[in-house]
């Protein structure tokens, strides 16, 4: 299988492969470097293929030396569930006989189409291309071994946050897709439950405020933005009572872990096929606004310059939206 879409993407394609390696065997995957830690230790995956189509392997290039190395593999079939002509391509040029993709991609280089469903969640469509039905609200899942756990109660335990805590993703790619008041939330939260913020690197600022504001409130709070790899960072999901989060990779671990999820959509709306569906789980959206969806991943910019999707919800929605999954109850 070839996906080298966003890290939520590859979350959600983990059923697919488990109906894969059900027909098949274990699934070799080629994925990007950010992605691959995901995937290297789920069962249903026997070995990952690295493609750093933004670095090493940029260009026509890469594209062709990865080629040539799936060639040297002898693959009898791949699926291809990224609609992107890059990846249509690299199975092309690796001779690879059989090559599975939708119709709405490239279909002219597959030699089997299958139809993606335009309504449903993502799951659900993906599993389209292996002739899948799927069960009700198939969650997606992960390998996430020892170690990570290890690594996420070595976090906690340093930064003195006893389980359960309220996890919050701050970040995404996507400017418009982050909801701007967090870090009020957290401050408002202190007094009932410990606060960890989670993300990447390159969301240090939005986890500094929001630990700021919940210790300046008198509140327990880590920041774990950049210090957990994305499999350690599932673990610590998993040990939170409730995550509030944007519509963003983190969702995706949460529903892989079982986590209850408080989701805060903007720009997009979940029947884009993203949102959450755990029985628990509960989105947050400012209905009624005619510019709402704007487009398919959010802009990094609002194109009106208001922003109303997000600025619109108030901490006494999301506060709302907490109580409403049960993760606190009983804590004060």
């Amino acid at each position: 299988m070839i996906q080298t879409a966003f890290l939520g993407d590859v979350v959600l394609t983990t059923p697919l492969l488990e109906a894969l390696a059900r027909r098949h065997g274990p699934v070799d995957v080629v994925t990007t470097p950010a992605a691959a830690p995901l995937v290297e230790t789920h069962p249903a995956v026997r070995r990952v293929i690295v493609y750093d189509k933004r670095r090493a392997d940029r260009g026509l290039s890469g594209l062709v030396r990865l080629a040539g190395t799936l060639r040297a593999g002898g693959y009898a079939i791949a699926y291809l569930p990224h609609r992107s002509l890059r990846t249509a391509a690299l199975a092309r040029l690796a001779g690879i006989p059989r090559r599975i993709g939708f119709h709405d991609g490239w279909p002219s280089l597959y030699t089997g189409v299958r139809r993606r469903p335009a309504g449903g969640h993502e799951i659900d469509r993906l599993l389209a291309l292996a002739d899948e039905r799927p069960h009700h609200q198939t969650a997606p899942s992960l390998g996430v071994t020892a170690g990570d756990h290890a690594a996420a109660e070595r976090l906690l335990r340093e930064a003195r946050v006893a389980a359960p805590f309220v996890a919050i993703a701050p970040g995404s790619i996507w400017g418009t897709k982050r909801w701007p008041g967090y870090a009020a939330l957290a401050e408002r939260l202190a007094g009932r439950a410990a606060v960890v913020a989670v993300g990447g690197p390159e969301d240090a600022a939005l986890g500094g405020a929001i630990v700021a504001a919940a210790r300046g409130a008198g509140g327990s709070a880590a920041d774990a933005c950049g210090r957990l790899g994305v499999r350690e960072a599932a673990a610590l999901i998993a040990r939170a009572a409730v995550l509030i989060t944007n519509d963003s990779a983190p969702l995706h671990l949460a529903a892989a872990m079982g986590t209850p999820i408080v989701a805060v959509f903007g720009p997009t709306v979940p029947d884009f096929g993203f949102g959450p569906r755990g029985p628990r789980d509960v989105v947050v959206e400012r209905v009624g606004l005619d510019c709402r969806p704007c487009s398919a991943h959010g802009p990094r910019t609002c194109p009106l310059g208001h922003h109303r999707c997000m600025r619109d919800i108030q901490v006494e929605d999301v506060l709302r939206a907490i109580e409403e999954t049960g993760a606190l109850r009983h804590r004060g």
